[in-house]
């Protein structure tokens, strides 16, 4: 294939693999239902920066040892299990009533931002799939640390539309959403499919 076919056929598989429901899906549509666009905005913003870190991972040869080390998978996997379960749990067992105000400064911002991304990077699933992915899409002879970058940054930009898009959709019920027995339903929902997701990434296998 040509550069371009190359280019145009990756944009398509990374949007398929945007649009198909996740953990990133129930996180941005929780978080901007409850806490606001704003907020959800960060977190969108964090698991992007978490694939741009799993990027620089497979470029510099880190994404090759997740897929051929037992060891580093199981540990990374284990790690991002016990994480996902740890947010779940809280939303699960302590759903919030209502909003405070505190969850709207620059702080929460901050948080949900570093929530995003470490739910990325402690999902070693994404290191092998980009190991196992990206490599179809390189044109033979062309540099691969370069080629990487930019077939990731495609799919953050990607992940970012339609991050925004998701964003978007939930403001005309945002009103309803934020009410205390919605707020409480949404976070044991959300907390509930995080530990779901924690299970399966725990019992996978490469």
């Amino acid at each position: 294939m040509s550069i371009t076919d190359n280019l145009l056929a990756f944009t398509f598989a990374a949007t398929l693999l945007t649009l198909t429901p996740g953990l990133d899906t129930a996180l941005i549509l929780r978080t901007a239902t409850v806490e606001g666009r704003r907020q959800a905005f960060h977190a969108a913003l964090g698991i992007n920066a978490g694939c741009l870190l799993w990027g620089a991972a497979i470029a510099f040869g880190l994404g090759a040892l997740i897929a051929v080390s037992e060891l580093a998978f199981n540990l990374l996997k284990y790690c991002g299990a016990a994480y996902l379960c740890w947010l779940g749990l809280n939303m699960l067992v302590r759903p919030r009533q209502a909003l405070s105000p505190v969850e709207t400064d620059s702080r929460a911002g901050t948080n949900w931002f570093f929530k995003g991304m470490l739910g990325n990077v402690l999902n070693p699933k994404v290191g092998v799939f980009y190991v196992s992915f990206l490599p179809q899409f390189i044109p033979q002879g062309q540099p691969l640390v370069v080629w990487t970058f930019g077939l990731v940054s495609i799919h953050v930009v990607i992940g970012l539309i339609w991050s925004t898009v998701l964003i978007g959709a939930t403001q005309s019920l945002a009103g309803v959403l934020r009410r205390g027995p919605v707020i409480q339903w949404l976070d044991r929902t959300t907390g509930l499919i995080f530990v779901l997701f924690a299970a399966r990434l725990a019992l996978s296998k490469r």
